[in-house]
């Protein structure tokens, strides 16, 4: 391999070792904002920006240093160079010395008496063979005049094409589609026409659920169902009946009381245990679209930040007997109504099919940089 294949195999790696850093960097920054409060959002934006500013200051400089080290390379060659073009000046001496040497000794065999004019004559030819040694070596030391050239012509070919580089880099950037702003655009025009006002949710992976959740409390609508009192209380009973009466009484009471503190400070959890509730209980409606088995499926979505989709909007719909109507990027209105007509009944909330209550969430698929993510919409006041 040649020397400049090698550097620029080295320059390569460098910036492929630079691009490497960037993904990792941009991962820590992304882990940084999802874990971030709103305390500590400002904060955590400063730290991510002072976190840029570093790896781009170190990357330009690493850049710069491969640059002048490959000049100090060029200057060592042009001395290496200079060497060799005294090397071949002085092999292009020895050379004429001994033509002049032999043409001297075949003289003298020929019985020829070399005079004062020969020597002078033979003189000066060494001298002017001298000098054509020494053009020689000048056109050895021009040779590496030229080979100079072409590495600063290789170096600024190259700086040249890393500058293109960044300059195609940036104008496509600028060229591109800026999705978030059209879907921003999209948002206010539907929240206009429907008289809607957004309401931020938390992006931490429960934010279909706690949209919901905020839906429900804005309608007045219970988050647990009526029937859960009723399960409650049998399970009173039946302790009851066993003899721990007292004990299961306590327990009830400990239980309601852990879901009404859970209802005011995390109701996204109660939400999240109605939907999977409500696919353990219709299995075969949720089974044929899952990928993995029903029991594996249920308890993520019911115990982690698992994020919901369009099964758990239907669970919901169907738990709650509400109509979901999500605002989609586009402008879309997507419904999702319940399909059993017990569900209306059962919530304690939607009412028959004539008052069935609707409910708004607007879906974000690149306003937010974790990707998609659900927020409350709110009628606007009048």
């Amino acid at each position: 391999m040649g020397d400049a294949e090698q550097e620029q195999t080295t320059l390569e790696t460098t910036q492929a070792r630079h691009r490497k850093e960037q993904r990792d960097l941009q991962s820590r920054i992304t882990s940084k904002k999802k874990n971030a409060t709103k305390k500590t959002r400002k904060g955590v934006n400063d730290e991510c920006a002072e976190l840029e500013r570093q790896l781009r200051e170190r990357q330009e400089r690493e850049i710069a240093a491969f640059l002048n080290k490959e000049a100090v390379e060029e200057e060592e060659g042009k001395y290496d160079d200079d060497d060799d073009a005294d090397a071949d000046a002085d092999a292009d001496v020895n050379a004429v010395t001994a033509r002049l040497g032999d043409a001297s000794l075949k003289d003298s065999v020929s019985g020829t008496i070399p005079t004062a004019t020969t020597q002078q004559q033979q003189q000066q030819q060494q001298q002017t063979g001298g000098e054509g040694g020494g053009g020689g070596g000048g056109g050895g030391g021009g040779e590496g005049g030229k080979k100079r050239n072409r590495q600063k012509e290789r170096l600024a070919r190259r700086a040249a094409e890393v500058e293109a580089a960044a300059e195609a880099a940036e104008q496509e950037a600028a060229n591109m589609t800026d999705h978030r702003a059209i879907e921003k655009t999209h948002f206010e025009r539907a929240f206009a026409a429907h008289g809607l006002v957004e309401r931020e949710i938390r992006p931490d992976g429960h934010c279909l659920f706690a949209a919901v959740a905020d839906q429900l409390a804005e309608r007045g609508i219970p988050l647990l169902l009526s029937s859960s009192s009723t399960t409650t209380l049998s399970s009173a009973a039946a302790a009851a009946d066993a003899g721990l009466e007292e004990g299961g009484r306590d327990n009830t009471q400990q239980q309601q009381q852990q879901t009404q503190i859970q209802i005011q400070t995390q109701p996204y959890k109660v939400v999240r245990r109605r939907a999977t509730d409500y696919m353990e209980a219709h299995p075969d409606d949720f089974a044929p679209f899952l990928e993995e088995p029903l029991g594996v499926y249920v308890p993520k979505i019911r115990d982690t930040a698992e994020w919901g989709g369009q099964l758990e909007l239907a669970a919901l719909a169907n738990a709650y007997g509400v109509e979901i109507r999500v605002v989609q990027g586009d402008g879309r209105v997507e419904i999702v109504e319940p399909t059993t007509s017990s569900s209306s009944s059962s919530s304690g909330g939607g009412g028959g099919e004539g008052e069935r209550q609707k409910i708004w969430l607007a879906y974000y698929r690149h306003g937010y940089g974790l990707g998609e993510h659900y927020n409350s919409l709110r009628k606007k006041a009048s």
